[in-house]
């Protein structure tokens, strides 16, 4: 790697179209109306002209730009120590446009072409010498988007699509080594500028997006203005910045576009002197929103793993009394698949419930000993004092076992040691010490049975959720509504006509209120679903009859379903991210048999408290991909790539922490990856 220190550093970036605000083109928009309005005011407002075909204006937004991938080397004198991945940042999008489609028709063609900016910054990096680097990427191009517009409904929402053809305009990028926040005295590096290498010049991809026209002036006028935000998205397929390494980026664009265009006049039947000429009746604008129904909802049984590990506090080799401890005379009535535990996917109440599991687990353990009475344990128990008393700590378990449960002395040895075979302390650590070794004294439970140690699962049983299904009413937010824009003013009444698939008519009304909303089962009856065509049909003040039509897909409401399905667990140890052998095998073997065809598989990653919580959030979503990836080998080894994962990570955030971090065996729980089983995709 070249010295990043004497690379010459780039000149100062110069003035580009990202610098213009967006609240410029409102005020040219603003001033061109104001011009424009003096001049037609003067035609007399009994003129009607057509609504123009062609349309030219300008369109401005912004680019949420995600990269995706790696890059390092930057150019042939600058390759930092460290690889970066992911970025994200705004740009600007400024583009003259061209439109053509005709009044109340569907298709039409759409043509921009300006500046098109991608700069991002990407997430920081540590390289080799702990020191911190950033990189900041501004790639910009001229781009041409060609478009096919769609107006599914010959109304003023319209969709878009077509190629985008890129050509680079900048490609620029700053880079900045940091000191090591041990050494704060050193000297920082001053930025690098400069350009990347191995740039595509040229981009081929494509673009979809969505738009509403708002008229800004009526057909009174023979320059119409609209103005129509717009949405777009722009998929990674295609976008690959550099032809070197797998940087790609994604942009969705949010934005406004200014369009006029003139219309053609429409000439007036010639009057005879005795017609009185009647004002036009105002416009009524006529929509229907019909909703959709409420999602399923989803809640899980649990399979909870069994940390194996008993936790003593500072300076005590007694039993800490958060554990369950039961008398001799109770131990007959103790029973393992008593303790049921169904829960909503939210992992409400997750913690108490699953602690409780916990602490009991000596007695747990004693109940497995009791049903399997050849079975053998080894209690290793681990002190700062010295292996005599990491010994008396389990001796103190062993006792209980052997007087409570009364297991024979014989199948429990005791050993004591200074640290676990697995300690969370590593020699050279200087941060969270207290947390550490309180995680270290402990006495570990092992044994060649694994019906000893392995994880709980909820009793059987039905669930106790009772079904209300019948007895719930639709809720008024699940009615189809009929909006009618301005008929207070232009009509005396209103009703409405409703068609189904068969030719089978329904008439509801009339009304002379503006909006009017029915239930699904008033239209639908026992129907689940149908498509209808829709007529609004108004009596005029002036006695004429307007209808628009417009058609609409309608679901009968129904309430929540209830998807329930299988939650498990594998515990990680401290600072680590690759499963044990022991739950390799249970991932592969117990839990991806588990999953039913056509599967959804939710995985969810999380951290204790140790640490910082940028490090713990990817340590949390390492852990959840490794998961993943256990379970998909052993999916595709069995010819299967039905399943869907949704994986994230959560880090230490206390608002999706399962357990809480007071005691060293929450914090245990914490480093655990949650893996919930449900039929099928929501």
């Amino acid at each position: 790697m070249k010295n990043i220190n004497n690379y010459k550093m780039g000149s100062s970036m110069t003035w580009s179209l990202n610098n213009l605000p967006i609240k410029s083109l409102i005020l040219i928009a603003l001033a061109w109306l104001c011009i424009q309005g003096p001049l037609q005011a003067q035609e007399s407002q009994e003129i009607r002209y057509t609504k123009p075909s062609w349309f030219f204006g300008i369109a401005g937004g912004a680019n949420f730009n995600f990269y995706r991938g790696s890059t390092n080397q930057l150019n042939s004198d600058l390759t930092p120590p460290a690889t970066f991945h992911d970025a994200k940042g705004v740009g600007l999008f400024i583009a003259p446009l061209i439109e053509y489609h005709r009044p109340d028709t569907r298709l039409g063609f759409m043509l921009q072409a300006g500046y098109d900016n991608r700069k991002a910054k990407f997430d920081q990096v540590v390289t080799p010498c702990n020191c911190p680097a950033d990189l900041s990427a501004y790639i910009s191009y001229i781009t041409v988007e060609p478009s096919l517009r769609f107006a599914p409904f010959k109304s003023n929402f319209y969709l878009y699509g077509g190629p985008r053809f890129a050509f680079i305009r900048d490609q620029s990028f700053t880079y900045q080594l940091r000191i090591n926040p041990a050494y704060p005295n050193q000297v920082v590096s001053p930025e690098v500028k400069g350009g990347f290498s191995d740039v595509n010049k040229t981009i081929i991809s494509m673009q979809i997006g969505a738009g509403f026209d708002i008229p800004l002036s009526s057909q009174n006028h023979k320059t119409q203005f609209v103005l129509s935000p717009f949405a777009s998205f722009q998929p990674y397929f295609g976008q690959n910045p550099r032809s070197i390494e797998t940087l790609n980026m994604t942009t969705v664009r949010a934005g406004v576009a200014l369009k006029f265009g003139r219309g053609h006049l429409i000439q007036k039947p010639v009057q005879k002197p005795e017609e009185v000429l009647l004002i036009p009746d105002p416009e009524v604008q006529f929509s229907v929103n019909a909703p959709a129904n409420v999602p399923v909802q989803r809640r899980v049984r649990e399979v909870f793993p069994l940390r194996n590990y008993v936790y003593f506090n500072i300076g005590s080799t007694e039993i800490p009394n958060r554990y369950k401890l039961l008398k001799k005379e109770d131990v007959k009535d103790f029973r393992e698949d008593q303790m049921e535990m169904v829960t909503p996917i939210n992992q409400s109440g997750r913690s108490e419930r699953q602690m409780n599991v916990y602490y009991n687990v000596i007695n747990i353990l004693g109940d497995r000993m009791v049903k399997n009475p050849s079975a053998t344990i080894v209690l290793v128990g681990s002190s700062e004092k010295g292996p005599k008393e990491g010994r008396e700590m389990a001796e103190s378990i062993k006792f209980y076992l052997v007087k409570t449960f009364e297991i024979k002395a014989l199948r429990i040895r005791t050993k004591g040691q200074f640290k676990p075979n697995i300690p969370s302390e590593h020699p050279g650590g200087i941060l969270e010490l207290d947390l550490l070794r309180e995680g270290d004294r402990r006495v570990s439970i092992e044994s060649s049975s694994p019906i000893l140690l392995a994880e709980f699962q909820s009793g059987p049983g039905k669930s106790n959720f009772s079904e209300t299904a019948n007895l719930q009413v639709a809720p008024i937010e699940s009615y189809v509504t009929f909006d009618t824009k301005g008929a207070n003013v232009a009509f005396t009444s209103w009703s409405i006509q409703i068609v189904n698939e068969k030719g089978i008519v329904q008439s509801f009304g009339p009304y002379t209120q503006e909006s009017a909303s029915l239930s699904g089962q008033s239209i639908l009856g026992t129907r689940p679903e149908g498509d209808f065509k829709i007529t609004m049909i108004g009596q005029t003040k002036s006695g004429k009859t307007v209808s628009k039509e417009t058609t609409a897909h309608i679901v009968l409401w129904a309430p929540a379903k209830i998807d329930e399905g299988l939650r498990y667990s594998v515990i990680y140890e401290f600072n680590d991210s690759k499963a044990i052998a022991i739950y390799q095998k249970y991932l592969t073997d117990v839990v991806a048999p588990k999953i039913p065809a056509n599967g959804t598989v939710i995985i969810h990653g999380h951290a204790d408290i140790i640490g910082n919580d940028a490090y713990n959030l990817k340590l949390s979503l390492a852990r959840a991909n490794d998961v993943k990836n256990i379970i998909e080998k052993a999916l595709v080894k069995s010819g299967r790539t039905d399943v869907k994962f949704e994986v994230t990570g959560y880090g230490e955030d206390s608002n999706f922490s399962p357990f809480k971090n007071e005691f060293p065996e929450g914090r245990a729980y914490n480093r655990t990856v949650i893996i919930d089983i449900f039929n099928k995709g929501i």
